[in-house]
């Protein structure tokens, strides 16, 4: 049995969630990943069972305790990351009253259209630049973000509403399930844009921006400095997860903040980029300022007087486990390993098999929700292994094309990059996004847990009262630099563009969900 403290560290990404045992220095004692079902049908809808994350969390931690053989005094804290744009309805006692109305969902583009769409890239200028000017950002008339998923549950499902005391994000419901406490930061509310976030120790959502849009404030949990306790778990909580009632839970964090403390890119400047179920690329900064055109803005950071780049692709490794599937048919499933390692057979350019990665539509650096993916210059040679390869090569030119906006709203070269998230564990995608972004790549250790380990590494700063200099991540396990024979050979930047310019026509002749 290992004597050390630990953090219980639940990360619930949109695939499921992960849940590890972490230790003061980062390092993973034990961890288990699972996976839950997001629903879609014709409407938009795109929802997850939040009771289904609750049972998966509170069974693989019994597990995790027992198998390790650590006594339930040393967890001394618990904290959670994960998706955030997303919704969940709760009751007074932070029990579910529906299902998670995740960051994909779109019924409520309608209501969101009519709060604040407009004639200028669809949005309505006077209302937009207020959000802007006071948040950086603002709600989409997509209704793909939390600002819509709340409209249609007040429009069309009123009897959720009426079953409930607070919208909150996954990771402040999971906390209240925790604790029993209701609370959020301007961090973890980040995509509702309704704090002001000139200055980050103003812990109110802003009253105007909420009746432009017809929400009302007495629905949202409380805000709290970001960095806080919250409260110790609950007497029930603690028994039925076999901790102690003195482990305490800090406030949740987004998987972006995350991912900028379990990379160590915590200082102005040092990048991070997200290989998950989507993809971004982040810096730490120190002013709020916006990019409404390539949907690049700055949000509340990683601590009460900083800030965070915020950008999104709503595809990154998504691809490749889309890729899998398909492949598999109805027959054996491909692993990753055998998917990389058949990629790398095939030669940079994949012989001129290109795709495009817009499974979801997407965000950055272009707003289009109708936008999809596919495959050209396909031929009757084409072979499995340039499949894998182009859809690598293309989710990294899409980033290649994000890196320019980027830089230029960052006003530096950002460079060497660290890569977190599933798809970092392959060196030839580590090495293709070295070619094609024409940047240092550091591989981070471990880099499926990366926003794992950056929640625990954060807790445990807030409950020491440390600098988060003292808690950077630990070294990149590998760095990976551009290959001076292979750059300009995988399809970068210019020719994703060029692609986006042709498809876009097209995107427009199907139906909006």
């Amino acid at each position: 049995m290992s004597p050390e403290e630990l953090c219980l560290s639940i990360d619930l990404g949109t695939g499921g969630p992960k849940i590890a045992l972490v230790g003061r220095d980062g390092a993973v004692l034990a961890h288990e990943v699972h996976h839950v079902t997001t629903h879609f049908d014709d409407r938009g809808a795109a929802i997850q069972d939040a009771e289904e994350w609750w049972q998966l969390i509170g069974d693989a931690t019994r597990r995790l305790l027992t198998g390790s053989g650590v006594a339930k005094e040393q967890v001394r804290v618990v904290a959670v990351t994960g998706q955030y744009a997303s919704t969940v309805p709760v009751d007074d006692n932070g029990l579910p009253t529906g299902p998670c109305l995740t960051w994909l969902e779109t019924r409520g583009r309608p209501y969101s259209k009519k709060a604040i769409g407009g004639a200028f890239q669809g949005y309505n200028v006077r209302k937009s630049l207020a959000f802007v000017r006071k948040t950086g950002g603002g709600p989409s008339p997509t209704g793909a973000d939390p600002v819509g998923q709340m409209l249609f549950l007040m429009h069309e499902e009123p009897e959720v509403v009426a079953r409930t005391r607070w919208f909150m994000e996954p990771i402040d419901y999971l906390t209240m399930r925790l604790t029993g406490v209701a609370s959020a930061t301007h961090a973890s509310r980040l995509a509702l844009w309704m704090t002001d976030n000139r200055n980050l120790t103003t812990y109110q959502y802003d009253e105007k921006l909420l009746a432009m849009m017809g929400l009302d404030a007495t629905r949202l949990p409380p805000l709290l400095p970001i960095g806080s306790v919250v409260g110790p778990l609950t007497a029930d909580v603690a028994a039925a997860l076999g901790l102690s009632e003195k482990t305490l839970v800090v406030t949740g964090i987004p998987d972006l903040h995350a991912a900028a403390l379990g990379s160590g890119a915590t200082r102005p400047g040092e990048a991070h980029l997200a290989l998950s179920t989507t993809s971004w690329i982040s810096c730490p900064l120190v002013k709020m300022k916006t990019d409404i055109k390539h949907s690049i803005a700055s949000v509340p950071g990683l601590t009460n007087d900083s800030y965070l780049m915020i950008d999104s692709q709503d595809t990154g490794a998504k691809a490749l486990e889309w890729l899998q599937g398909v492949l598999a048919g109805s027959g054996p499933t491909m692993a990753y390993s055998e998917m990389t390692a058949l990629a790398a057979t095939s030669p940079p350019g994949a012989h001129g098999v290109l795709f495009t990665p817009w499974l979801a539509g997407e965000r950055s650096p272009v707003g289009n929700r109708s936008i999809r993916a596919g495959f050209s210059n396909l031929s009757i040679t084409t072979t499995t292994a340039d499949l894998i390869l182009a859809v690598m090569e293309g989710v990294a030119a899409n980033s290649a094309w994000l890196l320019g906006y980027v830089e230029k709203f960052g006003g530096q070269e950002l460079s060497p990059i660290r890569l977190v998230g599933g798809g970092a564990q392959s060196t030839l995608w580590c090495q293709i996004y070295a070619d094609t972004l024409d940047r240092e790549i550091e591989q981070v250790p471990q880099p499926l847990l990366a926003q794992t380990r950056g929640a625990a590494l954060g807790a445990f700063a807030t409950l020491d009262g440390r600098a988060l200099d003292e808690v950077r991540a630990a070294t990149p396990g590998a760095t990976f630099s551009p290959s001076s024979d292979q750059r300009g050979r995988h399809h970068g930047a210019e020719t994703i563009a060029a692609l986006y310019a042709r498809d876009k026509k097209w995107s427009r002749q199907r139906p909006r969900h």
